[in-house]
């Protein structure tokens, strides 16, 4: 597998950050709360349809739900480190299990939120995990 990679000027561009939940509701919140904060997003109903995306390149971080049917966001996560993929990932569950906190960062994860997010958390947390970015700005 060819390992594709981030775009090596990130500063002329905004950082792009792909959602992948299930819940049509939560797509779309995320999506309009991250494009106000200068973020290009890219939404996917499930893990496979993120993954026929890749092709296509890398986003700068990737927000992942753990429970989704089929492929679950801790699987997704698996499956890209176990292809040599890496892409900054926030996990994001409705359950505050500290075992599935665990999972997660053991399988790559670099934050783990519990819906519901609180805006200036999942910006926090994005920034402190893409590099190359200080604020959900435009640099």
């Amino acid at each position: 597998m060819t390992i594709l990679q981030n775009s090596p000027d990130m500063t002329k561009q905004r950082p792009r950050v792909a959602i992948v939940d299930d819940d049509a509701a939560v797509r779309k919140s995320l999506s309009l709360l991250l494009d106000a904060a200068a973020f290009e997003t890219d939404t996917y109903a499930s893990a496979a349809d993120f993954l026929r995306s890749l092709p296509n390149g890398l986003p700068h971080c990737l927000i992942v739900d753990l429970q989704m049917p089929d492929m679950t966001g801790l699987e997704l996560q698996q499956h890209l480190v176990d292809a040599g993929i890496d892409i900054p990932t926030i996990a994001i569950t409705a359950h505050s299990e500290f075992a599935a906190e665990e999972r997660c960062r053991s399988a790559g994860a670099r934050a783990f939120l519990i819906k519901p997010i609180q805006d200036e958390t999942l910006i926090a947390a994005i920034n402190s995990i893409v590099p190359g970015i200080a604020t959900g700005a435009n640099t």
